[in-house]
């Protein structure tokens, strides 16, 4: 009898050298390319996406009302929404020119190179700040104490949080005030060094001081970044964003960059919204 063997899974090809990875900006080249993205729930489809291209190094912002998909596209770039039962995925999400649905690609290296921080502040409760922070480096097999130390707060400094917890890094994870508990939740992201990170909607549980530390830190971290930032906040986008997408219906209305689609806004739809007529 003759024994097949499925191929193993793969993870992405390296990018050309001196292509999107090492370009940054909002005029750079896509970094990740999106073609004919449908997802939905069962008979209920969503999100419709013709065609999309983000650059490296920047930050991208999604905004819509309430219900328009802009949480499930943000899942759909890192494989997440499938993992919803009764949820489903048709189309093309490239990165670095890999298509993430192509059979080959594992999910879970998927979700190492692409990062996710979500919308409520969500610390492993039993874990310390420092075990918040390990605890993906150890899942991935890192165990050398000096190792983990040294990436812990290489992550805590560029979430801008080791100064306020170098202290007490013993103490719990859920001892931080709100906004310090999501900057913990970006270094935890950050510590198994993913190359994208997807934020939905990280600063809509946070008060306006805590809101102003997490945007001072995404214009940080763009400089090493790509960024895709959902936003119920028009004015955080505005404030932040290098390029903006807006989503009404699960359709891209309108995207561009921001400057240009806050002051000369191309579809009335987008202007309307803009303006607080709708949303």
């Amino acid at each position: 009898m003759t024994m097949t063997t499925e191929p193993p899974r793969t993870m992405f090809r390296p990018p050309t050298p001196g292509a999107a990875r090492d370009a940054g900006g909002p005029d750079a080249p896509a970094r990740i390319v999106v073609e004919s993205l449908r997802a939905g729930f069962g008979t209920h489809e969503v999100l419709g996406l013709q065609s999309l291209r983000m650059p490296s190094r920047a930050i991208t912002a999604i905004m819509g009302p309430s219900g328009c998909g802009k949480s499930t596209f943000i899942r759909c770039l890192n494989r997440l929404h499938e993992e919803t039962p009764g949820a489903w995925v048709r189309g093309v999400v490239r990165l670095d020119g890999t298509n993430l649905y192509d059979w080959s690609v594992d999910p879970v290296e998927v979700r190492r190179k692409v990062g996710m921080v979500f919308q409520r502040p969500n610390p492993f409760p039993t874990f310390s700040i420092y075990d918040n922070v390990a605890a993906g480096l150890r899942l991935n097999g890192l165990r050398k104490r000096s190792l983990l130390d040294e990436r812990v707060e290489k992550s805590l400094r560029r979430a801008a949080l080791w100064d306020e917890v170098k202290d007490r890094l013993d103490k719990p994870g859920t001892s931080l005030s709100g906004g310090q508990q999501q900057r913990l939740c970006i270094a935890r992201t950050l510590a198994v060094e993913p190359e994208i990170v997807l934020l939905d909607e990280p600063t809509s549980a946070l008060d306006p001081i805590a809101t102003e530390r997490i945007e001072e830190l995404l214009m940080h971290l763009k400089q090493d970044y790509t960024l895709v930032l959902v936003t119920h906040n028009i004015q955080q986008a505005a404030r932040v964003a290098d390029r903006t997408m807006f989503l009404l219906l699960g359709e891209l209305v309108e995207e561009g960059p921001t400057s240009e689609l806050f002051t000369t806004p191309k579809d009335p739809r987008t202007e309307s919204f803009i303006s607080g007529r709708f949303g």
